[in-house]
């Protein structure tokens, strides 16, 4: 009975074996399995910080204005009878622009002038008969306060023609004709705006602690959303001498040349002030940071601490490493960084979302989007 006792005892010495070992070797193979896909690389794109020249700067909105700007109107009502300008033409002070039917006004003026004549003839000869005592003093008075009655209202008849004839009371560029020949406009009728182009102001406000850093004279730089990309220079001609009760913003003017006429009254237009010398700030684009209720951060691409064999092979090498911040002035797109980045860092630009610290990085080779320190809302 020994002999079968020894091989059932080793039969099931070989089974519990057997089964020992393939539980291990399941383990060993499910760890490896989860080890190679615990960490699998994270691809994202990265930039290079770098220092840039970042000089202080106030920033406004502005509207420009004309330097001397009109909507142009008779003061009297009538039928027009001549018009002698083209709409968006350019005009001298003095150019006759409108004139109204003045027929019946030129007849009264004739027979106003015929009246004074007469008077001036009354009086004349009053007053060599009054050498010879042929009429008295008070006859002669009386022609002389006559005749300056007809005279005074030939003046005014006078005036009364010269109203219905409108002049350009400025050198510039008149708008768009609202008359036309024939019409019977009424007193006050707005018949074309003119505007004097060259040069041309920009009325801006700031908040009252800025005032410090602007002074008449102090360059400005606006831009317009009709001409992107392109910047047109001015110099602040005034300062307020009050601050608004309401807001706390001082009005500022500036003046700008306006050549080409390219700005015209009522454009909107943003408004820079260069302030102080240029600083050396790291910049990085504001995709870059991630911001939280408990600070901002970057994530760095470093190199692994890890030996190169242990690299996979859709990897660079990189890890990422969480470095919190402290952020400046941002512009645009554009952050700057005050701490927390080296100028040569690899910083992670997009893909922070799925990163830990240490996670393996792969770098993308799309390029990434553009940066601009002036972005603009494109419609797709």
């Amino acid at each position: 009975m020994f002999k079968p006792m020894m091989i059932m005892l080793a039969s099931v010495a070989l089974v519990f074996a057997a089964l020992y070992g393939f539980v291990s070797f399941r383990s060993m193979m499910i760890g490896r399995f989860l080890a190679s896909m615990a960490n699998p690389p994270q691809t994202v794109s990265v930039t290079t910080a770098a220092y840039r020249e970042w000089r202080p700067k106030f920033s406004a909105i502005g509207t420009f204005r004309a330097v001397n700007g009109a909507d142009l109107a008779l003061e009297t009502s009538g039928i027009v009878e001549k018009i002698h300008f083209q709409s968006g033409q350019d005009v001298e002070a003095g150019k006759i622009l409108v004139e109204l039917r003045k027929d019946t006004d030129n007849a009264r003026l004739e027979a106003l002038k015929a009246t004074a004549e007469l008077n001036a003839i009354n009086l004349r000869r009053d007053q060599s008969q009054l050498k010879i005592k042929a009429v008295s003093q008070a006859t002669v008075d009386s022609d002389v306060a006559n005749l300056r009655s007809a005279n005074a209202q030939v003046v005014q008849q006078e005036a009364v023609i010269a109203q219905k004839t409108l002049l350009a009371p400025f050198a510039g560029r008149l708008g768009i004709r609202q008359i036309d020949l024939g019409q019977y406009i009424g007193a006050g009728t707005v018949i074309v705006t003119l505007q004097a182009l060259d040069p041309i102001f920009l009325d801006f406000v700031l908040p009252q602690q800025d005032l410090n850093g602007v002074s008449v004279g102090q360059t400005i730089a606006a831009t317009v959303d009709a001409f992107p990309g392109q910047s047109f220079t001015g110099k602040i001609d005034a300062i307020s001498s009050k601050v608004d009760l309401a807001s706390r913003n001082v009005q500022i003017r500036a003046s700008l040349a306006n050549g080409e006429r390219k700005l015209r009254p009522g454009m909107f237009a943003s408004v820079e002030i260069a302030t102080g010398k240029p600083q050396r700030l790291i910049t990085l684009p504001q995709t870059a940071i991630v911001y939280a209720p408990f600070g901002n951060s970057v994530f760095l691409a470093q190199k692994s601490e890890e030996s190169a064999d242990k690299k996979t092979p859709q990897g660079s090498g990189l890890v990422a490493h969480q470095a919190f911040v402290r952020l400046g002035e941002a512009r645009g797109d554009e952050v700057s960084v005050l701490e927390g980045v080296p100028e040569g860092a690899t910083v992670v630009t997009a893909g922070q979302v799925k990163l830990r610290n240490g996670a393996p990085l792969a770098i993308s080779q799309e390029p990434s989007p553009p940066v601009d320190a002036y972005p603009k809302p494109v419609d797709q």
